[in-house]
């Protein structure tokens, strides 16, 4: 299955989605736009250019952990990477006892200080290829960089650096 093919409608795959290394890192050509996520029944957005992977959950180790919203390590790429619920983190508080589906690997930071997480979602239904639009005057939408409309409603496209900031 390529990065646009779904099962049922309404339900991504995020094995199908398969984004990894160079093609994201150098190519402009598939950096511009967003991963479209599902988390507790939301959409959200996650800048393309630093998405390195999409996949399923599965190892998920349990570790002491001081921010809520963290799940545990998963072993990805060779080396332990923190999970992270996005719903409990944008809610600020602990995940729920159910995992999610799908594992996005992102990269947070720049230089010395770039690092990996691995957002837990439920699904990753697609690539959008646009650019976002700037979140509106008078709209609360915390962690936004950026807005994007899908199917009349506004889908926030989360800022990367700021959820970095506040992980930790």
């Amino acid at each position: 299955m390529g990065p646009a093919q779904h099962g049922p409608k309404g339900h991504g795959y995020a094995s199908a989605l398969r984004l990894t290394g160079p093609t994201l890192q150098g190519g402009n050509h598939v950096s511009r736009g967003y991963l479209l996520v599902r988390v507790d029944g939301k959409a959200y957005g996650l800048p393309l250019a630093r998405v390195l992977e999409v996949g399923d959950l599965v190892e998920v180790l349990d570790v002491p952990r001081a921010l809520p919203a963290m799940r545990g390590l998963t072993p990805l790429r060779g080396r332990l990477v923190p999970v992270v619920h996005l719903g409990a983190l944008l809610g600020e508080r602990t995940p729920p006892p159910e995992r999610g589906r799908a594992a996005v690997l992102v990269t947070l930071g720049a230089g010395e200080g770039t690092r990996h997480v691995a957002f837990e979602v439920d699904d990753a239904d697609d690539v959008v290829r646009e650019a976002p639009l700037p979140v509106p005057r008078g709209e609360s939408l915390p962690w936004a960089s950026g807005v994007a409309r899908r199917r009349g409603a506004l889908v926030p496209i989360l800022d990367l650096d700021a959820l970095g900031d506040h992980i930790g």
